[in-house]
C-alpha cells in the first residue's frame, strides 16, 4: 500500500506540473521541482502519520481529530519545506527572475491544500470500502456456515431415531444381533458426532461414515443388504459438507430395500466429469429397491420425495450456488432409484 500511494502521489505531481506549465506559470523544470517537493513531502508526512495512528485498526486511517491533525501537519510541512526547495531551485536556474511574493506562496498553498485533502479523502474512502467488503464477506461466510450447521442438525437426529427404532425391533427378535448392533452404533456415534460439527470434511471421511452406517444396517438386515462403495484416490481429498450422502443412503434402505422381502443392493460411486470443459465431481447413490422417486411429478420434482432430499438440495445451493445439481430418478428399466449429485471440482 505504501508504494502504491507513493506512485499515485508522483502521478498527481506530474499532472500538476503539466497543468502549471501549460498555464504559463513557469518553466516545466521549476514547476516539477515545486510539485514533487511539496507533493512528496506532504504525502510522506501524512502517510507516516497514518501508519503511526492507525496501527491495529481495521480501517487503515486515523479516526476523528487525529486524522485532521495528520492532514494539517502534512500540508504545513510539505508546503513549508517543499516551497523552500522549489524557491532555492528557481533562484539557482533563474537568478534574474524576481517573482512576486504573492506568487511564491498563494498558488502552491492552494494546490497543496486541495490536493492533500482530496487524496487523503480518497485513501480513506478506499480503505473503508475494503474494510466493509471484508466484513461483508466474513458475515456471508458465517451465515453460510450457520445455515449448513442448521441443515446438518436436522439430519443427525433423523438418522439416529431411525437407527434406535430399528434396534428396538431387533432386541425382541434377536437379542444377540441387537447387542452387536448397539456396539456398532456406539462406535459409529463416537467416530462421527464429534467431527460432524465441521463445515466440511474430505470425501474419504464421507465414504468412511457411509461404510460404518451400512455395516450397522447390515447387522440388522443380514443378507438382505449388500453394498459397494467406489471412491477413486484422486477424489478422496475433495471437501464436501458432512452427511451429504447419508440421507440418500438412508432413504435407499428405508424406502427402497426394506419394503422388499429379498432386500437389495446399494452402490455409491464418485467420479470426475466435465461440464462445459470444466471439471466437476459426480456422486451417485443407486439401489435395487422398489423406488423412491415414483411420487415426484415433472412439474414439481420435490413433491413426495423422502426426508433429507430437501436438505441435500439446500446444502448444495448454500455451498455451491447454481453450479451444483441434484437429481432423484428411477433406474428404468431396472427397479430402484438413482440419486445423482454434481458440483464443481475444487482441489484442496
Amino acid at each position: 500500500m505504501f508504494a502504491r500511494h507513493g506512485a499515485a502521489t508522483v502521478s498527481v505531481c506530474l499532472l500538476i506540473t503539466l497543468v502549471l506549465t501549460l498555464a504559463g506559470s513557469s518553466t516545466w523544470d521549476v514547476n516539477l521541482v515545486y510539485s514533487l517537493s511539496i507533493g512528496l513531502l506532504s504525502w510522506l508526512v501524512i502517510e507516516l502519520g497514518r501508519l503511526r495512528f492507525a496501527q491495529n485498526r481495521d480501517i487503515p486511517w486515523p479516526q476523528g481529530w487525529r486524522g485532521m491533525i495528520v492532514v494539517l501537519a502534512g500540508v504545513l510541512i510539505g508546503f513549508g519545506v517543499g516551497s523552500l526547495i522549489g524557491q532555492s531551485y528557481q533562484r539557482y536556474v533563474q537568478p534574474d527572475a524576481h517573482p512576486e511574493h504573492f506568487d511564491l506562496w498563494l498558488l502552491p498553498m492552494i494546490i497543496t491544500v486541495v490536493t492533500s485533502a482530496l487524496m487523503s479523502f480518497v485513501y480513506y474512502v478506499v480503505g473503508k470500502s475494503r474494510y466493509l467488503e471484508l466484513q461483508a464477506a466474513q458475515a456471508e461466510k458465517q451465515a453460510t456456515e450457520a445455515r449448513l450447521t442448521l441443515l446438518q442438525t436436522q439430519l443427525e437426529p433423523h438418522m439416529l431415531f431411525n437407527t434406535l427404532a430399528n434396534l428396538r425391533v431387533l432386541i425382541a427378535a434377536d437379542p444377540e444381533r441387537a447387542q452387536m448392533m448397539l456396539d456398532h452404533l456406539i462406535d459409529y456415534l463416537r467416530a462421527t458426532l464429534g467431527s460432524s460439527r465441521n463445515a466440511e470434511h474430505a470425501l474419504r471421511d464421507e465414504f468412511a461414515r457411509l461404510h460404518d452406517y451400512l455395516a450397522l444396517m447390515q447387522i440388522r438386515m443380514g443378507k438382505r443388504l449388500t453394498f459397494t462403495l467406489d471412491l477413486p484416490d484422486a477424489l478422496s481429498d475433495i471437501c464436501v459438507p458432512p452427511l451429504l450422502l447419508q440421507p440418500l443412503v438412508e432413504n435407499s434402505i428405508r424406502h427402497g430395500l426394506e419394503p422388499q422381502v429379498q432386500g437389495g443392493a446399494i452402490v455409491v460411486t464418485a467420479r470426475e466429469c466435465l461440464r462445459a470443459q470444466q471439471p466437476f465431481v459426480e456422486l451417485t447413490v443407486s439401489d435395487t429397491g422398489v423406488g423412491q422417486a415414483h411420487n415426484a411429478s415433472p412439474t414439481n420434482p420435490r413433491a413426495g420425495q423422502p426426508f433429507g432430499t430437501a436438505q441435500v438440495r439446500e446444502r448444495l445451493a448454500t455451498r455451491y450456488g447454481d453450479e451444483a445439481t441434484f437429481e432423484l430418478t428411477a433406474r428404468a428399466p431396472e427397479s430402484g432409484t438413482l440419486a445423482r449429485i454434481v458440483f464443481p471440482l475444487i482441489r484442496p
